[in-house]
């Protein structure tokens, strides 16, 4: 275990991934190529010959958790398509200066596709050490970052141009009288206990590791108002609200009345699930449209690619923390027994909705 690692024990997981050639057009992510040279890594494939210039994985698998498409990988690759395991261990750290370029690449269509000062938001990030944590795989060489979640105050950054220009781009897309002056309001006389929880990851990064990334998360923002080395510093963390920016996939023939669309189809797919949590208790949220290509499957053909932006009181915490271990632990039950029905009977139980879509 790495001594500078934020948490004394690590999680290890096993997870699948697929590798594909050809030349279909990508969005490079440049993750690095640790998931398949690290030395903790074990891949076991079955077919790999004919080297040509890229691997990239298929888009239900590893990739940024924006839900615009796939992840590159450059240097090396296969001709024909195979399968592999790979055994990983996650662990937990607060985030460095060698973390820049990891951060931005999970955070690059953070706004879909505007052009804003997302180095900017990234030094915010690597400038609170104390408040937020990143996601690697343990003894990997090239410390790549598959996850990163912290949360940034209005009031103490307000004058930070990366902050400002995000503002600016929510207030532009939302919709309706009531939500822009909710919106400025928040922005403006509030803004001293309002925080933007900046929450990214690969997609498949395993679930468990959602609650205690959540909850290193929230636990930080109580140490400190505490540990702080200044009352300013301290009370820049006393949060009443957080904003939470994410991504949804939601059907074209969605029937705004009621929890299904015309054919059955769920209306809404949470592409993280913690999102469905964090709307349930939100006091108000909005959609609007984003413009960067979305993921193409039989599965999603119905659906189009949604920005959602929800508003959450701080003192809803500690249900969202209780009700996401709560979902953490029926997802993984869920998974236990469709494995067991896949050994003693071949059924495969039913999943949950973002993770028949994402996880299969």
């Amino acid at each position: 275990m790495n001594p500078s690692s934020k948490f004394a024990i690590f999680l290890s997981f096993d997870f699948s991934f697929t590798l594909i050639s050809g030349n279909q057009e990508v969005q490079s992510a440049n993750l690095s190529l640790s998931i398949i040279r690290a030395a903790r890594l074990r891949i076991r494939a079955k077919k790999a010959k004919n080297k040509s210039q890229q691997i990239k994985l298929r888009n239900k698998d590893v990739q940024s958790a924006s839900g615009n498409g796939k992840v590159e990988l450059s240097d090396t690759s296969v001709d024909e398509e195979f399968q592999g395991v790979v055994q990983a261990d996650f662990v937990f750290f607060d985030p460095k200066p060698g973390d820049f370029h990891g951060i931005k690449v999970l955070l690059q269509t953070y706004l879909d596709h505007k052009q804003w000062d997302l180095s900017g938001l990234v030094d915010l990030v690597l400038g609170q050490p104390t408040v937020g944590t990143v996601v690697k795989i343990e003894n990997d060489d090239d410390d790549g970052v598959y996850s990163v979640v912290t949360v940034l105050s209005l009031e103490r950054y307000k004058n930070n141009k990366c902050l400002t220009e995000l503002k600016d781009y929510l207030l532009e897309v939302c919709q309706g009288k009531n939500v822009v002056a909710s919106l400025k309001s928040l922005f403006g006389e509030h803004a001293l206990g309002v925080g933007i929880i900046v929450s990214q990851r690969v997609v498949n990064l395993p679930s468990q590791l959602l609650p205690p990334l959540y909850d290193a998360l929230f636990d930080e923002i109580a140490w400190a108002t505490e540990d702080e080395v200044n009352m300013m510093l301290r009370n820049s963390f006393r949060f009443k609200t957080y904003i939470v920016i994410s991504i949804i996939y939601k059907h074209k023939n969605a029937d705004q009345n009621a929890g299904k669309a015309r054919n059955g189809d769920e209306v809404v797919i949470h592409i993280k699930p913690e999102d469905e949590i964090f709307l349930e208790l939100s006091s108000w949220s909005f959609c609007f449209p984003l413009h960067a290509q979305q993921v193409t499957t039989m599965q999603l053909k119905n659906y189009r690619l949604m920005g959602l932006a929800m508003v959450v009181d701080a003192n809803k915490i500690s249900m969202f923390r209780k009700q996401l271990h709560s979902l953490i632990d029926e997802s993984q039950y869920h998974e236990s027994f469709q494995q067991s029905c896949q050994i003693q009977d071949s059924v495969v139980s039913p999943h949950r909705i973002n993770e028949k879509f994402f996880q299969e």
